[in-house]
């Protein structure tokens, strides 16, 4: 992924996002939950972010000596590692630890094997993921149809699409191609993971505060008990092992 699209893609969406940070931000005076932010694990080696091909594969080695230990596939782990990377790279205010990426996939996708799916060696998910309807029901928003059903096959509703778990209109304002085929896919690991990254770091914008490290989860999720469900999954990550 080349980090012009990164910035870019920040560029394109500055009205919009400030709008969607003040809605969601972190409000003064709500007590932060202890333990945040979560520790970040074991340093990720530092990678070429203008490699060609799949720039996650650089992070082959490391991730295949800790994934198992973690319970997660391979591929996921390199994913949130490059993501964390590239965030480190270009904007290094953020401080996004892949321990926080880890923490968000379990919760959404169990690593992208939510219901027997399964990640391909270029970080496509298949079955796609795709969440509940947005109906306003279960403590849901309601979302009509922002994509015309082109992203996550429903018409009717928004729904929320791939291992990140993200909305339509979120994912055309924030995704970005994360394995360099030229296709910006919610439902291909690294494309969700590195668009993670880059929501969670322009919501947060500096992550290693509790501040702001609850301002990026609230707007990931507007649910106190969704970020502290992260923070533990994410400090058993940083610890060497699952829940």
């Amino acid at each position: 992924m080349s980090p012009v699209r990164w910035l870019r893609a920040v560029a394109v969406i500055v009205a919009t996002a400030l709008l969607m940070a003040s809605s969601c931000s972190w409000q003064l005076g709500i007590p932060i939950p202890d333990g945040v932010p979560p520790p970040g694990g074991d340093p990720v080696p530092a990678v070429d972010t203008y490699a060609k091909g799949r720039p996650a594969d650089q992070l082959h080695e490391w991730a295949a000596e800790r994934a198992p230990k973690l319970g997660m596939p391979i591929n996921a782990l390199e994913a949130y590692a490059y993501a964390a990377r590239v965030a480190e790279v270009e904007n290094p205010n953020c401080q996004l630890a892949w321990t926080t990426l880890a923490g968000i996939g379990m919760v959404e996708s169990h690593h992208g094997t939510y219901r027997g799916a399964m990640i391909a060696p270029n970080g496509d998910v298949t079955p796609p993921i795709r969440g509940v309807q947005l109906d306003g029901t279960s403590g849901n928003l309601h979302i009509a149809d922002t994509d015309h059903g082109l992203l996550d096959g429903d018409a009717t509703l928004d729904r929320a699409m791939g291992p990140m778990q993200f909305i339509p209109e979120t994912w055309r304002l924030f995704g970005v191609d994360g394995n360099n085929d030229g296709k910006v896919n919610p439902d291909n690991f690294d494309d969700a993971a590195l668009s993670a990254a880059g929501y969670l770091c322009w919501n947060g914008k500096n992550l290693s505060t509790p501040r702001g490290w609850m301002k990026a989860l609230r707007a990931y999720n507007y649910s106190d008990q969704y970020a502290r469900t992260v923070r533990d999954w994410a400090t058993a990550y940083a610890s060497g092992h699952p829940l």
